[in-house]
């Protein structure tokens, strides 16, 4: 896992620890720190040993994800004042993973976005997400 940037996190120079307990880490990008970006805010909790997806965790990954997750919902709160949030574990390339480490995505959401409103079954709720035969 020498090439996994979330193994290894000094690959990515723009990536900072922000968060981590016994089992995971809160990385956010440089850019998230930027009032009024389209990401604002958002980053992700990553279990500190290599699990390939989500299902890969195990139990005490899982309740050290939670904990991480509320303390980065506080800290958020504070710092960026969202009015919303997404969620997500992206899985398998299909699924839209592109690292293939876990990671779950915590984006905050805000009321003066052209998407305010619009969750995460959006896009896959469209006509061209139709699969084909059907």
């Amino acid at each position: 896992m020498e090439n996994c940037v979330f193994c290894n996190t000094d690959l990515e120079p723009n990536q900072k620890v922000i968060f981590r307990n016994e089992h995971c880490l809160f990385l956010q990008l440089d850019q998230a720190k930027i009032k009024g970006s389209q990401l604002e805010g958002a980053g992700v909790i990553v279990p500190k040993k290599h699990r390939e997806t989500v299902f890969d965790l195990t139990q005490e990954e899982w309740e050290a994800t939670y904990r991480l997750l509320q303390q980065v919902k506080e800290y958020l709160d504070k710092e960026h004042t969202p009015q919303g949030y997404n969620l997500g574990w992206n899985c398998d390339e299909v699924g839209g993973q592109h690292i293939f480490h876990a990671h779950l995505h915590v984006i905050p959401r805000y009321e003066d976005e052209p998407l305010a409103g619009k969750g995460i079954r959006y896009m896959f709720k469209s006509k061209e997400n139709i699969r084909k035969g059907y």
